[in-house]
């Protein structure tokens, strides 16, 4: 069973890796999975809640790194050293067939820490904000799916490291933002309301 999911797992990476590659893709997916791409984005989120709901903005920031935090810890300081799965790139039995777009990298591949803490990110604030602003959901989860596609299509990772790293990622935005909203009721601010 294990065997015949790995193999339906290299399949599904191959036709991403090699049967949607096409030059606009090969321009786009490595600016979708660097962390400086999106670094304006996350200073627009750090202003627009301070600014806009001052120390309770400021809480949600905390809340948002403390996510990220425990996403990445779990993923890449927990998980990954207790799996041991090689990246598509550096493994010997396939990295000839690979279109690797981006440097490989040395760490481990499952699950995916950029689909983990993206997810993470984006389930916190649906979780937060998915009664004021309604759009919060296919907004947050497209940015997610599209960061996770492209670790994928570089060559970085295979799909259930990203489908294991959504997944956990999902999980853990979700706590925290149920937890932070729950920390919040009676004190006059409800985002999600």
């Amino acid at each position: 069973m294990m065997e015949q999911l790995i193999q339906l797992d290299h399949q599904l990476f191959f036709a991403i890796n090699n049967g949607l590659s096409n030059p606009f893709f090969d321009w786009l997916m490595p600016f979708l999975r660097n962390r400086f791409f999106w670094a304006p984005l996350y200073l627009f989120w750090i202003i627009f809640f301070t600014r806009n709901y001052g120390r309770k903005g400021f809480v949600l920031v905390v809340f948002l790194l403390v996510t990220f935090a425990i996403t990445d810890m779990l993923s890449s300081g927990m998980i990954k050293p207790a799996i041991h799965r090689l990246r598509p790139c550096n493994d010997v039995t396939l990295k000839h067939d690979v279109n690797s777009i981006v440097a490989c990298g040395s760490g481990f591949s499952f699950p995916s820490s950029h689909a983990a803490n993206h997810f993470a990110i984006a389930l916190f604030l649906i979780t937060v904000f998915r009664r004021k602003w309604k759009w919060i959901m296919a907004l947050g989860l497209g940015w997610a799916f599209s960061i996770s596609l492209a670790q994928v299509y570089v060559g970085v990772h295979f799909p259930l490291d990203v489908i294991a790293g959504a997944v956990l990622g999902c999980m853990i935005g979700y706590v925290t933002g149920t937890i932070f909203l729950t920390l919040q009721t009676g004190k006059q601010w409800h985002p999600g309301s």
